[in-house]
């Protein structure tokens, strides 16, 4: 067997595991989608689908990575019958990784550039239309978008080039853990603010009639099951490899179902506990919840402005977002170093290297995309929603699918190879009684979703 670096320890794999799944989507999407969708009763069909639609595919992803000990540069060309050609998806999920940094590594120069203007006071003194000028502004100003992204991507490969243990491991493990403290300080202030008690309410105690009816008396019992299944999905960043790698730097002596479960709890609490922080601020200072951007880079800075210590708050709150965007960003670059390290047998430095220059010049159409290239549109969507596009609705799906199809097809992998090592070691087992499932249905729901994606966006 090939030597291949390893984890120091489980609690560094599930942390950083759970760091590639946690990201900004479990702060501005789901609580946005959430208070649309019925507050709590919405919350308990997203944890259904988790369960049912985003945890077998983690624990098939894994499976992969851990079987091959390789990126997903070879790991379905190690595993895969003679002559087949799953491994052509390869390049297909490398591209993934690069679309999704192409834009993420921007929106997290963001939320550090706002951590610094929340420091120095910036906001103070500003309505809500004060705060939205500054973020219009900040669209305009492409050096310092470009600074702060580089930045970003300057901190995510120095970490990668420490090495797995020494870097990548080692900064997750702080990040995360400072994360999850964060977290819950800002949720222990947001509730003990005057006025908090019905947005707690809305988001504890299920109503299902607003799972049902919205408050306009709109039947949207079906959009709900939709958004929470793909929250379930989108939230656990599968189909790009990108948990399979940490599954080939994993030892054998655990069974998969247990680890995957555990990281599908961390991303869910910190899920949860960011609308813990974000429905009682709302409710205490009756604004809305928001939609994507608007939420995070107008509404709350708002609310933080008009609180006791906001700078202070205001900066523990886009500290907090930056880590967990920085976790997410670390992550994905060690896919992308080690696809490139398995592929053509590079040094981790030049490999750290080459990435380095590469995502560096192909982020910078989204930064420009913001500013001078904000007229160019694709089929509606500017730069960085046509990436977005790309990722989301096409790439994690179909990859998630070809995952689910190679673990279960006697074309592929197959299920017995499949169950084997998902089972190997000690813990919770992944079910033999779920073949069906897996089989037929699974994939019937995952291309549901992709269908649905492009309906959404082009029909509906």
């Amino acid at each position: 067997m090939d030597k291949r670096e390893t984890f120091s320890s489980r609690l560094g794999f599930l942390l950083i595991s759970a760091g590639c799944a946690i990201g900004l989507g479990n702060v501005w999407r789901f609580p946005y989608i959430t208070g649309k969708y019925g507050g709590a009763a919405f919350v308990l069909l997203y944890l259904l689908f988790l369960v049912i639609l985003g945890l077998p595919v983690m624990v098939m992803e894994l499976a992969v990575g851990r079987a091959s000990r390789q990126s997903i540069a070879r790991s379905f060309q190690k595993l895969e019958p003679p002559g087949s050609k799953w491994h052509w998806y390869s390049f297909v999920g490398f591209a993934g990784n690069y679309l999704l940094m192409m834009f993420y590594t921007v929106i997290a120069g963001w939320l550090l550039y706002y951590f610094v203007k929340m420091l120095r006071g910036d906001f103070t003194g500003l309505d809500a239309e004060g705060v939205a000028r500054q973020f219009g502004s900040l669209m305009g100003q492409t050096g310092t978008m470009t600074l702060y992204m580089a930045v970003v991507v300057c901190i995510g490969m120095f970490v990668c080039l420490q090495g797995l243990r020494n870097g990548v491991e080692r900064v997750n493990k702080i990040m995360m853990l400072c994360l999850l403290a964060l977290m819950a300080v800002l949720a222990v202030n947001s509730v003990l603010l005057e006025g908090a008690g019905d947005g707690l309410r809305f988001y504890l105690q299920p109503n299902f009639h607003n799972l049902v009816y919205d408050g306009e008396g709109k039947f949207i019992l079906g959009e709900a099951v939709f958004a929470a299944m793909g929250q379930a999905f989108f939230t656990l960043s599968l189909g790009i490899g990108a948990i399979a790698i940490f599954g080939s730097y994993t030892g054998r002596e655990h069974r998969l179902t247990g680890e995957a479960v555990r990281i599908g709890v961390l991303d869910t609490c910190v899920a949860f506990t960011a609308g813990l922080i974000i429905f009682p601020a709302c409710s205490a200072f009756g604004v809305s919840t928001g939609e994507g951007p608007a939420l995070v880079f107008v509404t709350l800075p708002n609310i933080f402005n008009h609180m006791a210590l906001g700078r202070l708050w205001g900066g523990l709150f886009f500290l907090f977002l930056s880590f967990a965007a920085l976790s997410t960003v670390i992550a994905v670059f060690e896919n992308i170093i080690a696809f490139t390290m398995d592929r053509w047998g590079l040094s981790r430095r030049r490999a750290v290297l080459v990435n380095f220059v590469g995502v560096l010049l192909l982020s910078m159409p989204c930064v420009l995309g913001c500013g001078v290239w904000s007229g160019f549109t694709v089929l509606g969507m500017d730069v960085s929603g046509l990436e977005d596009f790309l990722v989301s609705q096409n790439i994690l799906p179909l990859g998630s699918l070809l995952y689910v199809l190679f673990c279960t097809s006697r074309r592929g992998w197959g299920w017995d190879r499949f169950l084997a090592e998902a089972n190997e070691g000690e813990g919770m087992r992944f079910p033999a009684g779920v073949r069906g499932y897996v089989t037929y249905v699974l994939p019937l729901i995952v291309l549901f979703i992709f269908i649905m994606g492009y309906w959404n966006q082009f029909g509906g």
